[in-house]
């Protein structure tokens, strides 16, 4: 479980809530409960969204925020040593031992490449088709981004909505003084719905599928560019510096000048 996701969406919810608490008193949390608001803003929300989505992408969609819970699983250190242990394998043995060492491989993209230079592929052609399903994955996810975006778009759009039906009908109703605070209350609880479907779930849901992704793309890059180089025979140690590049120094343990990193 990614806990900086869990606790940062918990956090903010507390914060409103305690902002709640503190002016109005715990009683006062019920003036901020509006069953017709809801609807309007988040019935309103995801119904323009899924008229805009097939079935299959907005369900996607939906489920992609269990992602965000998750703790991303790549880890570029290990992805390295990894490709240096099969350069290391090919060095000694020849490229058409991989095969074997290809079953032990958990991920998939990995596997398909050292599939494809065991079978003896061209190596332009190597790149092409890793390149292409590199494309391919950063599209979709990039679907289930411009979801949440969406999503948060239209949350103070439909927020905005519920407002400006309230007021109608607050105007409709100016002949009782006393009703007029009410009305303008509930007139403006969408808004507030609209504002905290944007802030406090969209916004950091699309930012950290984001980050999810970048981390995705870098590893495969740092996958293609291992597999060619292990095609090309080239020495593990020259393998190892060319892919230690896509990392920031700290991250290879060097620091900016060149030095050795602190532990």
């Amino acid at each position: 479980m990614d806990i900086a996701s869990i606790l940062g969406l918990v956090l903010c919810f507390v914060m409103v809530v305690f902002g709640i608490i503190n002016n109005a008193g715990l009683g006062g949390v019920k003036y901020f409960f509006d069953l017709p608001s809801a609807i309007i803003t988040f019935g309103g929300s995801f119904s323009a969204i899924l008229a805009s989505n097939t079935m299959n992408d907005f369900i996607g969609g939906l489920k992609s925020f269990a992602l965000v819970l998750k703790m991303p699983t790549f880890d570029m250190t290990t992805i390295i040593a990894k490709i240096i242990d099969l350069s290391n394998i090919a060095r000694k043995e020849g490229l058409l031992s991989l095969e074997e060492a290809a079953g032990n491989l958990e991920d998939e993209f990995l596997k398909k490449g050292i599939l494809l230079i065991v079978d003896g592929t061209d190596p332009e052609l190597v790149r092409a088709i890793m390149e292409t399903e590199l494309v391919s994955m950063d599209e979709r996810h990039k679907g289930r981004i411009s979801f949440w975006e969406n999503v948060g778009t239209m949350g103070p759009a439909w927020g905005m909505i519920g407002t400006l039906i309230g007021l109608i009908l607050m105007l409709q109703n100016m002949s009782d003084p006393s009703s007029i605070g009410p009305s303008m209350a509930v007139a403006l609880i969408t808004t507030l719905y609209g504002s905290l479907l944007a802030n406090w779930v969209c916004a950091p849901v699309a930012s950290k599928l984001k980050m999810n992704n970048n981390l995705e793309v870098q590893a495969k890059e740092i996958m293609i560019e291992g597999l060619l180089s292990i095609q090309a025979g080239e020495n593990p140690r020259v393998i190892e510096e060319k892919l230690k590049s896509f990392l920031a120094p700290r991250d290879r343990g060097v620091t900016e000048d060149g030095g050795e990193a602190d532990g």
